[in-house]
């Protein structure tokens, strides 16, 4: 069971985000990559014209639980009131974490 659950955090996972609130203008896509890469994460994040964050993450299952719960919250300046996240097959396409402009 105790190497199940190691198995699993280590597993490439990739999960989809799109944060809603007050998310642009706060540091949001700058703290996201910051905290991606302290974590050893890939991807990309960035605005959208409804004034939402997207972001795609991969890497381990415990490090995107992490960034996850960091997402509920945000850079101090910011005010997340929703998170969506779906799952989806990891792909490994990814070399670092990007700000996408």
């Amino acid at each position: 069971m105790e190497a199940e659950a190691s198995r699993l955090a280590m597993a490439t996972v990739r999960r989809h985000v799109w944060i809603q609130g007050r998310v642009q203008g706060v540091n949001f896509r700058n703290a996201a990559k910051q905290v991606a890469d302290q974590l050893h994460l890939t991807g990309w994040v960035k605005n959208l014209p409804d004034g939402r964050v997207e972001a795609v993450f991969e890497g381990a299952g415990d490090a995107l639980e992490q960034v996850l719960t960091w997402c509920r919250h945000g850079p101090p300046a910011s005010r997340v009131e929703e998170l969506q996240v779906q799952a989806e097959p990891a792909t490994g396409e990814f070399l670092r974490f990007v700000v996408l402009r």
